[in-house]
């Protein structure tokens, strides 16, 4: 039984090392800071964001443009006198006119000032993004490469039972072990299977979601140097220190600062709309008006005698108190969420030193012995059982863990909004 094994284990471990060689051929292998650079160099929703950045720099260009001079000519069509079509010359009619629009109370310049304002929004909502879809880069990162070590002692597992059923199997047909021995074997088997089926699927959708937001075709294979993980403690500042750190840097909540700055603009500009403009020109008529070759100046302007815009007004000034009240909101939220995050990192930080020192070990050094064991004898079908299960699920728990870990400080890093961690 024991040579049955041997051959079984030669195989298995031949063919798993064919298939990492490939696997690893076909991959990407990149650490977490070319993770990020590629990130920022090829994704297509931050391309695609940079052109509504351009879009709302030219707004500002638009805003401070004049408008244009409106000409007018008025030619004599038929002159029945002098029996003459388009009678234009010296002795017939014709009236040119120019005329310029002035904006008055400061019109253009508060135009310009909420146009820029709104480009700035622009740009919060641009870091915005960036810092929600690196949070989710580096959360998939780290969700593969730990998905991925428990999938590899997964696959030990698998290989180890796959022998150990197989050689059940042989030892059944000769009888020298019981139907109930094998089936028990067979249905760890499968719930091994399973579990591992689990994991793939996740590994997958983790995967499809870090190649889209590095645009990249090949699976990829993190790399993580110990002193990757080792940056990542608990912060030394204050609570309160922190909470403010948020205040200053979040993005989100310079966009709610923004939109509350375009409220007080746009009240400042729908009460300068109140302020009628004023249209200057000039006019020239050949023999229309009461001397010949008349030469006039022209200023006109509307009198504020039924409209002077105060729905607008009244509609502005409402918009600052909610956009006030929402900026406000914000402030609360990142205070809470900042709490919020710490209490987390605080608490996984305590589980995984709890667990860290010396449980990977003991258990790896148990798992070494288990087939052994149970191979001669020592312990029974029963005990092994539950000794491969207990050894799945607390590999399986504790990379979770340590993924938790890592996305708990990354976590605080986006609601920071600030990489604290470097």
């Amino acid at each position: 039984m024991r040579l049955l094994l041997f051959f079984f284990f030669l195989f298995l471990n031949t063919g798993q090392l064919l298939a990492q060689t490939s696997s690893r051929a076909d991959s990407l292998q990149i650490t977490l800071k070319q993770a990020d650079s590629l990130f920022i160099k090829n994704n297509l929703l931050l391309l695609a964001e940079r052109f509504r950045i351009d879009a709302s720099q030219a707004q500002v260009l638009q805003a401070s443009l004049y408008d244009n001079p409106t000409v007018t000519a008025e030619l004599s069509t038929y002159n029945p006198e002098a029996r003459r079509v388009l009678d234009v010359g010296r002795q017939g009619q014709k009236i040119l006119a120019i005329e310029q629009l002035l904006y008055t109370a400061g019109k253009r310049n508060k135009r310009i000032a909420l146009a820029s304002e709104s480009a700035q929004l622009t740009q919060f909502e641009l870091l915005d993004l960036v810092r929600g879809l690196r949070f989710d880069l580096r959360t998939r990162f780290y969700s593969i490469y730990f998905l991925g070590k428990t999938l590899s002692r997964f696959d030990q597992q698998l290989a180890t039972l796959q022998s150990t059923v197989a050689a059940y199997e042989v030892q059944y047909g000769r009888q020298n072990v019981s139907l109930r021995e094998l089936l028990r074997l067979k249905a760890l088997l499968f719930q091994l299977s399973n579990d591992r089926t689990a994991i793939v699927f996740q590994l997958a959708d983790d995967q499809r979601s870090l190649r889209t937001l590095l645009t990249v075709d090949q699976p990829i294979k993190p790399i993580l140097p110990d002193e990757t993980l080792a940056v990542y403690h608990i912060p030394s500042q204050p609570d309160d220190t922190l909470q403010q750190m948020a205040l200053r840097n979040r993005p989100d909540l310079k966009a709610a600062v923004s939109l509350t700055r375009q409220a007080e603009l746009n009240h400042t500009l729908q009460r300068a709309l109140a302020v009628p403009d004023v249209r200057i020109g000039a006019n020239y008529d050949q023999a229309g008006s009461y001397i010949q070759n008349y030469v006039g100046l022209s200023l006109s302007t509307d009198i504020p005698l039924f409209n002077r815009n105060q729905g607008a007004i009244k509609a502005a000034r409402s918009q600052i108190g909610y956009q006030t009240q929402l900026q406000q909101q914000k402030v609360m939220q990142v205070r809470n969420e900042v709490a919020t995050a710490l209490q987390k990192v605080r608490e996984v930080e305590r589980r995984v030193q709890a667990v860290e020192q010396a449980f990977t070990t003991q258990f790896d050094q148990l798992n070494q012995g288990v087939l052994l064991s149970f191979q001669k004898g020592n312990i029974t079908l029963l005990e092994f059982v539950d000794l491969v299960e207990a050894y799945n699920d607390s590999i399986s728990n504790l990379n979770r863990l340590r993924a938790d870990r890592v996305s708990a400080y990354e976590e605080l890093n986006y609601l920071l909004g600030d990489d604290l961690f470097n």
